[in-house]
Protein backbone atom coordinates (compact mmCIF):
# COMPACT_ATOMS: atom_id res chain seq x y z
CA UNK A 1 0.00 0.00 0.00
CA UNK A 2 1.18 3.35 -1.20
CA UNK A 3 -0.47 6.23 1.01
CA UNK A 4 -0.84 9.91 -0.10
CA UNK A 5 2.08 12.14 -0.76
CA UNK A 6 4.20 9.01 -1.26
CA UNK A 7 4.17 7.69 2.70
CA UNK A 8 5.04 4.48 3.67
CA UNK A 9 3.28 1.78 4.96
CA UNK A 10 3.89 0.74 8.41
CA UNK A 11 1.58 -1.42 10.33
CA UNK A 12 2.36 -2.43 14.22
CA UNK A 13 1.42 -5.29 16.44
CA UNK A 14 1.78 -3.46 20.01
CA UNK A 15 4.95 -3.97 20.94
CA UNK A 16 6.17 -0.84 22.53
CA UNK A 17 9.87 -0.21 24.62
CA UNK A 18 9.55 -0.02 28.20
CA UNK A 19 12.99 0.82 29.28
CA UNK A 20 14.85 0.80 33.04
CA UNK A 21 17.40 3.48 31.62
CA UNK A 22 14.20 5.72 30.44
CA UNK A 23 12.48 4.63 33.94
CA UNK A 24 15.88 5.48 35.87
CA UNK A 25 16.52 8.92 34.36
CA UNK A 26 12.52 9.61 35.10
CA UNK A 27 13.12 8.86 38.92
CA UNK A 28 16.20 10.91 38.80
CA UNK A 29 14.21 13.93 37.35
CA UNK A 30 11.45 13.29 39.01
CA UNK A 31 12.16 16.11 41.61
CA UNK A 32 13.03 18.84 39.62
CA UNK A 33 9.99 18.05 37.15
CA UNK A 34 7.73 18.34 41.05
CA UNK A 35 9.61 21.89 41.26
CA UNK A 36 9.16 23.25 37.60
CA UNK A 37 5.21 22.23 37.62
CA UNK A 38 4.76 24.11 41.09
CA UNK A 39 6.61 27.30 39.61
CA UNK A 40 4.64 26.78 36.65
CA UNK A 41 1.19 26.83 38.63
CA UNK A 42 1.91 29.78 40.58
CA UNK A 43 2.72 31.39 37.02
CA UNK A 44 -0.23 30.48 35.35
CA UNK A 45 -2.76 31.23 38.13
CA UNK A 46 -1.14 34.77 38.56
CA UNK A 47 -1.86 35.45 34.62
CA UNK A 48 -5.19 34.25 33.71
CA UNK A 49 -8.18 32.59 35.64
CA UNK A 50 -8.61 28.95 36.34
CA UNK A 51 -7.02 25.82 37.41
CA UNK A 52 -3.50 25.45 36.26
CA UNK A 53 -3.93 21.74 35.42
CA UNK A 54 -6.17 20.89 32.83
CA UNK A 55 -7.71 17.67 32.20
CA UNK A 56 -8.97 16.19 29.58
CA UNK A 57 -10.18 12.53 27.91
CA UNK A 58 -8.17 11.24 25.37
CA UNK A 59 -7.68 8.22 22.97
CA UNK A 60 -4.82 5.52 24.81
CA UNK A 61 -4.15 2.37 23.55
CA UNK A 62 -6.58 -0.09 22.42
CA UNK A 63 -9.18 2.81 21.87
CA UNK A 64 -10.02 3.13 25.76
CA UNK A 65 -10.62 6.60 26.87
CA UNK A 66 -8.40 8.27 29.70
CA UNK A 67 -7.97 11.50 31.36
CA UNK A 68 -4.86 13.17 30.35
CA UNK A 69 -3.52 15.89 32.53
CA UNK A 70 -1.71 19.06 31.24
CA UNK A 71 -0.85 22.14 32.85
CA UNK A 72 -3.39 24.51 31.01
CA UNK A 73 -1.58 27.29 28.28
CA UNK A 74 -4.87 28.64 27.30
CA UNK A 75 -7.56 31.48 28.53
CA UNK A 76 -10.89 29.36 29.92
CA UNK A 77 -13.09 29.94 27.06
CA UNK A 78 -10.94 28.38 24.45
CA UNK A 79 -13.32 25.73 22.74
CA UNK A 80 -11.84 21.85 23.47
CA UNK A 81 -9.85 20.77 19.79
CA UNK A 82 -7.40 19.70 18.37
CA UNK A 83 -4.22 21.96 18.75
CA UNK A 84 -3.70 23.01 15.33
CA UNK A 85 -7.67 24.86 15.16
CA UNK A 86 -6.77 27.09 18.12
CA UNK A 87 -6.09 30.44 17.08
CA UNK A 88 -2.29 31.89 18.12
CA UNK A 89 -4.53 34.27 20.85
CA UNK A 90 -6.00 32.06 22.68
CA UNK A 91 -2.84 30.68 24.46
CA UNK A 92 -1.68 32.39 27.31
CA UNK A 93 2.28 34.15 27.91
CA UNK A 94 2.87 31.89 30.22
CA UNK A 95 1.72 28.98 27.84
CA UNK A 96 3.74 29.69 25.37
CA UNK A 97 6.70 29.70 27.45
CA UNK A 98 5.58 26.31 29.09
CA UNK A 99 4.80 24.68 25.57
CA UNK A 100 7.72 25.32 23.95
CA UNK A 101 9.71 24.74 26.56
CA UNK A 102 7.67 21.57 26.93
CA UNK A 103 6.71 21.81 30.94
CA UNK A 104 3.41 21.64 29.88
CA UNK A 105 3.29 18.15 29.85
CA UNK A 106 5.18 17.46 32.68
CA UNK A 107 1.64 16.08 34.79
CA UNK A 108 1.53 13.71 32.19
CA UNK A 109 4.08 11.57 33.89
CA UNK A 110 0.86 11.04 36.45
CA UNK A 111 -0.44 8.94 33.66
CA UNK A 112 2.56 7.27 32.61
CA UNK A 113 2.61 6.07 36.31
CA UNK A 114 -0.71 5.01 35.92
CA UNK A 115 -0.59 2.78 32.91
CA UNK A 116 -2.37 5.20 30.92
CA UNK A 117 1.08 6.34 28.77
CA UNK A 118 3.92 5.76 27.91
CA UNK A 119 6.89 8.30 27.70
CA UNK A 120 7.78 8.09 24.03
CA UNK A 121 4.69 7.26 21.70
CA UNK A 122 2.00 8.43 19.52
CA UNK A 123 0.71 11.40 21.07
CA UNK A 124 -3.05 10.70 22.49
CA UNK A 125 -5.42 12.47 19.96
CA UNK A 126 -9.11 13.79 21.10
CA UNK A 127 -11.94 11.22 21.34
CA UNK A 128 -13.70 13.57 18.17
CA UNK A 129 -10.73 13.58 15.83
CA UNK A 130 -12.51 10.23 14.48
CA UNK A 131 -10.63 10.36 11.02
CA UNK A 132 -7.01 9.85 13.14
CA UNK A 133 -8.55 7.42 14.92
CA UNK A 134 -9.68 5.06 11.78
CA UNK A 135 -6.33 5.89 10.47
CA UNK A 136 -4.38 4.47 13.59
CA UNK A 137 -6.89 1.78 14.11
CA UNK A 138 -6.04 0.32 10.51
CA UNK A 139 -2.28 0.29 10.78
CA UNK A 140 -2.16 -1.10 14.25
CA UNK A 141 -1.20 2.43 15.93
CA UNK A 142 -3.90 1.79 18.82
CA UNK A 143 -1.90 -1.12 19.98
CA UNK A 144 0.73 0.95 21.60
CA UNK A 145 0.31 3.22 24.36
CA UNK A 146 0.38 7.27 23.73
CA UNK A 147 3.48 8.63 24.85
CA UNK A 148 4.59 12.13 25.95
CA UNK A 149 6.78 12.53 22.95
CA UNK A 150 6.90 10.73 19.73
CA UNK A 151 8.91 10.37 16.83
CA UNK A 152 5.94 12.79 14.34
CA UNK A 153 6.07 15.22 17.28
CA UNK A 154 9.82 15.97 16.21
CA UNK A 155 9.57 15.56 13.26
CA UNK A 156 6.80 18.64 13.74
CA UNK A 157 3.62 16.44 11.98
CA UNK A 158 0.64 17.46 13.96
CA UNK A 159 -2.66 16.41 13.97
CA UNK A 160 -3.82 18.73 11.16
CA UNK A 161 -2.43 15.88 8.73
CA UNK A 162 -4.22 12.66 10.02
CA UNK A 163 -3.13 10.31 7.66
CA UNK A 164 0.22 11.23 7.43
CA UNK A 165 0.44 11.38 11.39
CA UNK A 166 -0.83 8.05 11.54
CA UNK A 167 1.80 6.58 9.49
CA UNK A 168 4.46 8.50 11.38
CA UNK A 169 3.16 6.78 14.71
CA UNK A 170 3.02 3.50 12.83
CA UNK A 171 7.05 4.07 11.62
CA UNK A 172 7.85 4.75 15.30
CA UNK A 173 6.01 1.22 16.18
CA UNK A 174 8.08 -0.16 13.82
CA UNK A 175 10.98 1.06 15.44
CA UNK A 176 10.79 1.52 18.43
CA UNK A 177 13.96 0.69 20.85
CA UNK A 178 16.04 1.86 23.79
CA UNK A 179 17.78 3.57 21.79
CA UNK A 180 15.15 5.27 19.55
CA UNK A 181 13.08 6.38 22.51
CA UNK A 182 15.67 8.10 24.72
CA UNK A 183 17.17 9.80 21.11
CA UNK A 184 13.30 11.16 20.65
CA UNK A 185 13.22 11.60 24.34
CA UNK A 186 16.63 13.87 24.03
CA UNK A 187 15.38 16.04 20.77
CA UNK A 188 12.00 16.72 22.86
CA UNK A 189 13.87 18.43 25.79
CA UNK A 190 16.07 20.05 23.33
CA UNK A 191 13.43 21.84 21.52
CA UNK A 192 13.25 19.69 18.15
CA UNK A 193 9.79 19.65 16.58
CA UNK A 194 6.64 21.83 16.28
CA UNK A 195 4.55 18.90 16.33
CA UNK A 196 1.61 20.42 18.96
CA UNK A 197 1.63 23.73 17.51
CA UNK A 198 -1.14 25.84 17.51
CA UNK A 199 -2.81 27.30 14.81
CA UNK A 200 -2.23 30.96 13.46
Amino acid sequence: FQAEDGIRDYKVTGVQTCALPILLMAIALAPLALIATGVAAIAIRLESEGAALFAQPRIGQHGRTFICYKLRTMYLDTPQAGSHEIARHAVTRVGALLRQTKIDELPQLWNVLRGDMSFVGPRPSLPSQLELIGYRNRLGVLNMKPGITGLAQVRGVDMSKPEMLAHVDAEYGRRASVITDLSLLVRTLTGQGSGDRVGA
